[in-house]
């Protein structure tokens, strides 16, 4: 299965130190330039990722309709938008995005997605991880990742926490 990613899942565990959680779910992640020009520009603020950098599992590859991407820009970032197309031309079988806007664009058009969280709810079920929520805490704390109470609270109900 071809599993597409935006830069908010990848980008969010580099920052925390936990990008083996994707590579542990899925054992190759295609990303569209930008996503990988994104996640790089964490550099620019003294982040490492080194991880990222050496994931031979994460393979770049651009999307070719231009026109499509360009279209798409009117509703959502150019790394979302690129994603979205990615996905669509690749016929993947997931899309990681988080974004609120991004998510309806692809649900719009019937790529099924999967957000950080639900990433997170899969490696507890699978035993990549014991728990959810110290994850879900180092995600708040150290990379800003903002999720509403009442959000977090399904999740750890849905995860058995």
């Amino acid at each position: 299965m071809i599993v597409v990613s935006d830069t908010s899942p990848i980008s969010n565990l580099v920052l925390i130190g936990r990008l083996d959680i994707l590579q542990n779910l899925f054992l190759q992640l295609v990303i569209p330039p930008k996503v990988l020009m994104e996640v790089q520009a964490l550099q620019d603020f003294g982040v490492d990722t080194s991880t990222f950098e050496q994931a031979d599992w994460i393979k770049v590859q651009s999307p070719q309709n231009a026109i499509e991407v360009s279209q798409l820009l009117s509703e959502i970032n150019r790394g979302e938008a690129e994603a979205i197309v990615l996905a669509e031309e690749t016929k993947a079988g997931l899309l990681l995005i988080d974004e609120r806007l991004g998510w309806r664009v692809a649900q719009r058009k019937n790529i099924p997605t999967v957000g950080l969280l639900g990433c997170l709810i899969k490696s507890k079920k699978v035993g990549y991880i014991k728990r959810v929520k110290p994850v879900i805490d180092d995600l708040q704390s150290r990379a800003g990742f903002w999720v509403g109470e009442e959000l977090i609270a399904k999740v750890l109900n849905t995860a058995d926490e």
